[in-house]
């Protein structure tokens, strides 16, 4: 760890016009943990790790980020509803503003870099109002030795101000809270909310851009993990789908959580240096790996504490989406570096509220794309206001608000990597079973665990023949007749039902979902890709 020694270092912060301020520069998280709690903006949980509250947004505002259309990024952005054009005047302005509002104050400096693989380096300086804010920045992102700190050159800049307020009449913003990237100046700046996740989800956005256009490198909004064997799994999947939890293998070393890159040498680096993983309903025996990594060093985000400074894991009285970042090293069983590969599966995970995907299939290459740009999961009753039965929600390769460019881009460089690397592709549905939210239940963890690990140990067959697998009527998926440590029953999603009426009608109520969701790529799809739909719905 870096000392806080560093902290004494002379650092001027003019040339990014932040004047007169008291830099606190490179703290250990030790020390910013305890300035937190100091000055009443945090507890300290009875497992040792950090509690805050992160105010007024406990989760990302899609409608408030956006991305300065300029020469750079005017004719590559996909621009519309998820990528949001900023003017560059409004954005040097309000840049102006965030600045001096952080000039004169007691201030948060961190150098830090992303992406494990040292050819794609990409150094980060990070400025915090917060403290805390500054402390999940030393847990998210790569962490340089004292030696690589003595000549750091930020390349790209994050200032963070939690407090600054902007006033949409004036600074071009939809309301007071943002958060804005401007790929020309190579800065962030994010303002009125104190969620962290718009801090990595940034850099995130950064380089789904710069590496596919700059690095012939896929970006990928995934969690990945490497076995004994050296072949590396990759799970793409949306929040609640399991996405942390399955690939914290004790089995299998973990490369990352979230955010990782596919280079054209076929390895798979992570960009970043922890884990944010949700919190809700944990428990020691589910999820051992995320449970014991909450300890000195981790931040616990909006979670109710006892008296005694114990958890409610179960409680969203504050929100549904609690959460925890903690360095990657407090998982035990990690790849170090956050390097693999041989890349051998995909699981594309989805918690189908509706109760009528298979627990496992096996894709074709045009399915595989078509799932991928679909990006399919479903909200259930009780995650928000008006939602009353399961909803379909689809989000463009696993990650649309972060995929600054047009999905098929990142849809045909995946299918290339799939084809050269011999990939197999499984969709996994770690959603409900026996019916849908409601009435079934959600499929128990140890099958789903059981089926990854037959699907990553060759005991499901190569071949979708019809001894083997069975094609799902309405939506062409081969699911395995039978699979290790999995009930025969469990494999087939209708036969949970016991009621064949409700379970086709709902099957073609999502099937029709997809297909009026894919209209909107049909377009720039290739046959193959729309061949890879559901036969029916």
């Amino acid at each position: 760890m870096v000392a806080d020694s560093l902290a004494s270092k002379t650092l001027s912060l003019e040339k990014i016009g932040i004047k007169n301020a008291k830099i606190n520069y490179q703290l250990s998280p030790e020390k910013l943990h305890q300035i937190a709690v100091e000055n009443d903006m945090g507890k300290t949980a009875s497992s040792g790790a950090l509690a805050v509250n992160t105010g007024k947004f406990t989760g990302r505002s899609p409608m408030d980020r956006f991305i300065v259309r300029d020469a750079k990024t005017e004719d590559k952005v996909w621009w519309g509803d998820i990528n949001l054009p900023f003017e560059e005047e409004a954005f040097a302005k309000l840049k102006t503003k965030v600045a001096n509002y952080l000039s004169e104050k007691e201030i948060y400096v961190r150098d830090s870099y992303a992406c494990a693989d040292k050819d794609y380096k990409l150094n980060i300086r990070v400025v915090n109002e917060y403290p805390w804010s500054n402390m999940f920045a030393y847990n998210m992102f790569l962490r340089p030795t004292e030696e690589e700190l003595k000549g750091f050159d930020p390349e790209w800049t994050i200032l963070n101000a939690p407090g600054f307020l902007a006033d949409p009449a004036v600074d071009g913003t939809r309301q007071s809270n943002f958060a804005i990237l401007s790929f020309t100046e190579k800065t962030i700046i994010i303002g009125g909310t104190g969620y962290t996740g718009e801090i990595k989800k940034g850099i995130f956005s950064a380089l789904n851009f710069i590496l596919p256009v700059e690095k012939e490198t896929l970006p990928m909004h995934c969690s990945a993990n490497v076995g004994d064997n050296g072949e590396t799994a990759i799970f793409f999947g949306l929040s609640g789908t399991g996405k942390t939890t399955l690939s914290a293998d004790p089995e299998r070393k973990l490369i990352g959580d979230d955010e990782h890159g596919w280079t054209k040498d076929n390895t798979i680096f992570n960009f970043e240096g922890g884990c944010y993983a949700k919190v809700i309903n944990l428990s020691a025996e589910n999820e051992p790996d995320i449970y014991n990594a909450i300890k000195p060093g981790a931040i616990l985000e909006n979670v109710i504490l006892d008296e005694q400074g114990n958890v409610a894991f179960e409680d969203t009285s504050i929100t549904q989406n609690t959460r925890v970042s903690y360095p990657i090293d407090h998982i035990e069983n990690i790849q170090v570096p956050s390097l693999g590969k041989n890349p051998k599966n995909i699981f594309f995970l989805t918690a189908d509220a509706f109760g009528v995907l298979p627990p496992i299939s096996k894709l074709t290459p045009g399915q595989a794309a078509y799932h991928f740009i679909s990006g399919y999961t479903a909200k259930v009753a009780g995650t928000e206001a008006g939602v009353n039965e399961p909803v379909p929600s689809f989000s463009a390769c696993f990650g649309a608000p972060f995929m600054p460019l047009h999905p098929t881009k990142y849809a045909e460089m995946l299918s290339k990597k799939m084809t050269e690397a011999g990939v197999n592709v499984w969709l996994i549905n770690t959603g409900w079973t026996g019916g849908p939210y409601g009435v079934g239940s959600r499929m128990k963890l140890k099958y789903t665990r059981a089926m990854i690990k037959a699907a990553m140990e060759g005991k499901l067959p190569q071949e979708t023949t019809h001894d083997d697998y069975h094609i799902h009527s309405v939506f062409g998926l081969a699911q395995p007749r039978t699979c290790p440590g999995v009930p025969t029953e469990v494999l087939s999603p209708r036969a949970t039902w016991n009621n064949d009426k409700g379970y086709y009608e709902t099957a073609n109520k999502l099937a029709r979902s997809f297909k009026e969701n894919f209209k909107q790529f049909e377009a720039y799809a290739s046959e193959e890709i729309m061949n890879g739909q559901p036969p029916l719905g």
